[in-house]
Formats: C-alpha cells, structure tokens, sequence
C-alpha cells in the first residue's frame, strides 16, 4: 500500500527552485541582450542549479549534517540513478554509431530514394527517423540542418518551410525515441516502462504526423524539379538504429538493448575499417562524456527536489495548483500546463521535466491519473514547446544554416506538426483515444504498477494478514487447529 510521509506545506521551501530557474533564464536574458550567440546555452545548468542547492542549505531548516544526508539520498534516489546510467548508455550509443558512419548512411539511404517532388516531406521523415534513432533534436538538426538547405535551394522550395519540416521531424523523433532525454526523464520520474510512453506517444502523434505530410504534399512541392544524385551510404550502418528501436518497443530490457546496440555499432565500424578496438573504446567515453551536463543536472536537480519536498515546498506547491484542479481531466491539462511555463522559462525540455517530474507524480497518485500518460504529456508538451522557442538551441541552431536569410519567426507558423500534436494532446484528454494501453492493462497505484506486472513481483505475506486469516476461522473450529504453547 502506497504511504506518503505528512509534510507542512511551505512557499519559502520553493525559493531555492525559483533561485534556479532565475540565474538560468536570466543569464540567458542578459547574454541574448548583449547580441551572445545560443544565449540561453551559455551559462552551464549544473552550476545554475548548484545555485539553489546553497540557497536551500542556508533557508531549509535543519543542521548541515541532516541537511546533507537529505541531499545525498535525493542524489541516489535509484530513479535518479537509473536515469544517468541510461544517459551514458545512450551517448555512448550515438557517438559510437556517429563515428562509424551510422548518421550518414540514413540520411544518404532517404535522400537517395526518395522522389524530387516528395523532398520536402523525406526531410520531414528522414529527421523524424534520425531524431528517434539517435534520441537527439539537436542532433538530427546538426545532421540535417545543411542538407535541408541545399535542397531547398537547388529546389527553389520554401526556405523557411524547409526548415519547419526539419524542426518537426526532430520534435516528432525527439518525444518518441526511447534513448531520448525526454523519454528517460519522464519515465523515470513517473515510474514507467519506456515501452508504455512510445505507445502513448505514438497514438498521440499518428495523426498530427499524417496531417502535416498531407500539408507538405500540397503546399511543400517544390518549383523545380531538383536532379535527384545517388549519395554514399550502407544499409549495414542503418542496423543498430533498427536493432535499438525494435528491441526496446518489444519490451527489452533498456540496459541490454543499448548495450547491445553499442557493441553492434562498434563491430560494424571495425568490419568496414571505420574504427579499432581503441577508437571504439574512446568513442564510448566521448559519448559518457558528452553526457556530462545532462548527468550532473539529473543528479544535482535529485538532491535538490528531495531537499525542497522534505522542507514541504512540493507540498505547497500542489496546494497552489490544486485551486484549479478538480478531477482527473484538469490534473493531466495542469501537468501540461506546469511542464510548459517551466520550458519557457529555462528554454530545455528535459529541464523542465526533472523539475517538475515529483509534483506530476503526486498529482498522478491524488487525482488517480495514470503515470504513462503522465509521462506522454510532460514530454509531448514539453517538446511541442521546445519546437516553438525563438531562443531554444533547437530554432538556433536550425536558423544558423541560412545565415540571415530565415528567422525563427518565419519558421515558427510553419511547424504544423508542433501544432497538430498540441491540438492532438489536449483532445486526447477528452477524447481517450491514446488510451488503449491504459485500458487493456490499468495502472494499479497500490502496488505502483500495472496490473499485469503485478504477478512478477509476488508479495510476502503480513503478520496483519495472517491475523485476518485466523479470524476468518470459527472459534468452535479453533481446537482443531493444534499449535505450540506460547
């Protein structure tokens, strides 16, 4: 049975969480006014929320040595754990597939077959297949980005449409990847299988994706018929994108399937001569190490927010939106809604995720709100946001490629797919057509599982359940019972 410990709810606990968010977003604010490039990617989020940890050791109450060990447990909270060794994982996954000419292949293997008449929606395709394989926008965009823009000149298509359908595709890739940080993160802090969320997400996003290739077929043709060329690329390196993405919607164990997709990559790189025993090791460690960031802040944000939740902040926190949530439907729109304003206000989906990750969660277990669906919404809405944000590293880097001849206002109307699953999102919650899975196989939030998992983890049986078998038995049948003398 789920206990939750009593906490007095308390705004000045939240302090250190809005400390946060304000040297993050105003170090972003003050760069972008001095003309910095990726402003809001300057100052580092680790040391940004190393900020509100020493706020919180000098406004929480409580000795250093309590104050410490409930920072520490929040650090080693075995979600947070998890999190950052599939983070590794998962970097370790993509630098080594990047190294070995995995990237490449698939976006020459699309370019290559796909009709000149139909170029705009492969770029929309092939970035949604990279995003999702490797589990990066950013990334997919790098990738794609100078491509995207030669064809639309050698097309004559719509420059800034071009550059939409790039930034969908990535968004599109981004929330259903599951080596994706969204993906970890909202799993994690909701308590999920990543298998569930895909499934979510997928039905969340089937129709948006149909819509905005039907869109580009009429609008996105291209005014010049582009020569099409053959590109270089191996369907033998397009493997371990294909390996990770079926084992793990099969239902693979996460940890196995990475792995297993880091060594496929590597023995594919040294068949074909692209890497030695010691470029694959080191490719390994550039990808832990480009993890670092996204490590440190999983692990920083853990111990904050366990600080925070034991001072009552949380609590306080859900008392506040509480006042406009009154069901099950209001519940899922208020994690929306909360996971929204955090992104526009630290410009990272995943950021926005780990913060507010344990208040969705209490409002899942109060208001009886499946956590795979809260685990769709906190990152379907979060990466709708991310592929809205003039200032996110997304549009940034995106724009970048044209050097001044697109802005991200102009791309901005023209992410039909971010708009489409928006819309898509907030039906859904009215509508549950994404809920097949919830359904079929209901979330049981006593034992904090689905009810079909519920046999694999068998429980011993309580001296308080002894005691209500006993009293089922008449007393006139108790003598018949024989047992020792206490």
């Amino acid at each position: 049975m789920r206990k939750e410990e009593k906490v007095k709810p308390s705004f000045k606990a939240l302090i250190p969480f809005l400390i946060f968010i304000a040297v993050y977003l105003g170090s972003g604010i003050i760069l972008q006014a001095q003309g910095v490039e990726m402003a809001f990617y300057q100052f580092p989020a680790p040391v940004a929320v190393s900020c509100g940890v020493l706020a919180a050791f000098f406004l929480i109450k409580g000795s250093i040595d309590e104050k410490f060990d409930i920072f520490v447990k929040g650090c080693g909270n075995s979600n947070i754990i998890i999190m950052c060794v599939i983070y590794l994982l998962a970097g370790a996954f993509a630098s080594v597939c990047q190294q070995m000419g995995g990237v490449d292949s698939t976006v020459n293997l699309g370019l290559t077959y796909i009709p000149s008449q139909f170029i705009v929606i492969g770029i929309f395709l092939i970035s949604s297949f990279i995003s999702t394989a490797t589990g990066t926008s950013v990334g997919c965009i790098a990738a794609i980005g100078p491509i995207a823009v030669a064809v639309a000149e050698k097309t004559g298509a719509s420059l800034p449409l071009v550059m939409a359908c790039v930034l969908g595709g990535a968004m599109l890739g981004d929330n259903l990847s599951i080596i994706s940080d969204t993906t970890i993160a909202s799993t994690r802090t909701q308590g999920c299988d990543m298998k569930d969320k895909f499934r979510i997400n997928f039905y969340l996003s089937l129709v948006p994706a149909i819509i905005t290739i039907v869109l580009l077929f009429v609008f996105g043709k291209p005014e010049v018929p582009a020569t099409m060329q053959a590109y270089d690329f191996n369907l033998v390196k397009v493997l371990p994108y294909l390996f990770v993405l079926v084992l793990a919607v099969a239902g693979m164990n996460v940890f196995l399937v990475l792995t297993g997709g880091i060594f496929l990559a590597g023995a594919i790189g040294m068949y074909y001569g692209d890497l030695t025993i010691l470029t694959f090791v080191k490719s390994i460690y550039t990808g832990f190490t480009n993890m670092t960031d996204i490590f440190l802040l999983s692990l920083l944000t853990g111990g904050l927010a366990e600080m925070v939740t034991h001072a009552g902040g949380i609590e306080a926190l859900l008392v506040a939106v509480q006042k406009f949530i009154k069901d099950k439907k209001s519940a899922e729109i208020g994690i929306g809604v909360l996971v929204a304003l955090t992104d526009i206000a630290v410009a990272n989906n995943t950021v926005a995720i780990i913060i507010n990750g344990p208040v969705a969660k209490k409002l899942c277990y109060r208001y009886k709100v499946d956590p795979r669906r809260s685990a769709a919404i906190l990152s379907t809405v979060s990466s709708i946001l991310q592929g809205f944000l003039p200032y996110g590293a997304q549009m940034l880097i995106l724009t970048s490629f044209t050097n001044g001849k697109v802005s991200p206002m102009q791309v901005m109307p023209l992410v039909w797919f971010c708009q489409l699953l928006l819309i898509s999102t907030l039906l859904s919650t009215f509508i549950p057509f994404a809920n097949k899975l919830i359904v079929r196989d209901p979330w049981d939030f006593d034992k904090e599982m689905p009810v079909s998992k519920i046999k694999d983890f068998p429980s011993e049986t309580s001296e308080n359940e002894v005691e209500d078998f006993s009293s089922e038995i008449p007393e006139s049948e108790i003598d018949e019972f024989p047992g020792e003398s206490i």
